[in-house]
């Protein structure tokens, strides 16, 4: 499932992306916005209700929402998502793209010394170069998934 987000939902777009999903931030024209929504089939997540209101032709989620927390308990309630392992962190917070795993060699000298020695996986973004790895936010950010599904 892919999505389309406006401006207020910035940080439940990099929530969706924690979950692996296509999670496109938009901060641009409504009108544009829309017509991509359209294009690539998004499902749009909105708090603006003049535009979930002109969303003709797409599923829309709006939200009353302000808590990120409660705008991510929502979306995957009303749309039967999961966090599912395999998927979860697979894309680059930052721009979206699908992470490429890459070897701890490949990142010496990009990461923190200390991460380069305590880590083993790490991964980049083949459009940004941001690298990631499992660091302590990973087991926070986890334990906050597994809340938000109840276990």
């Amino acid at each position: 499932m892919k999505f389309a987000l406006d401006r207020p939902l910035g940080k439940l777009a990099k929530w969706l992306r924690i979950l692996g999903f296509d999670a496109l931030y938009w901060r641009g024209d409504e009108g544009e916005l829309l017509e991509r929504a359209r294009a690539e089939g998004r499902v749009l997540i909105t708090k603006t209700r003049r535009l979930a209101e002109g969303a003709e032709g797409l599923k829309v989620l709006f939200l009353e929402e302000d808590n990120p927390f409660f705008q991510l308990r929502r979306v995957m309630e009303a749309l039967g998502l999961k966090a599912e392992s395999g998927r979860v962190f697979s894309r680059c917070l930052r721009c979206n793209t699908p992470l490429q795993e890459v070897s701890p060699e490949e990142v010496q000298g990009e990461v923190p010394d200390y991460v380069f020695r305590t880590q083993e996986r790490f991964s980049r973004c083949p459009s940004c170069g941001k690298v990631f790895w499992p660091g302590s936010h990973y087991e926070r950010m986890l334990e906050l998934l597994r809340e938000l599904e109840g276990r």
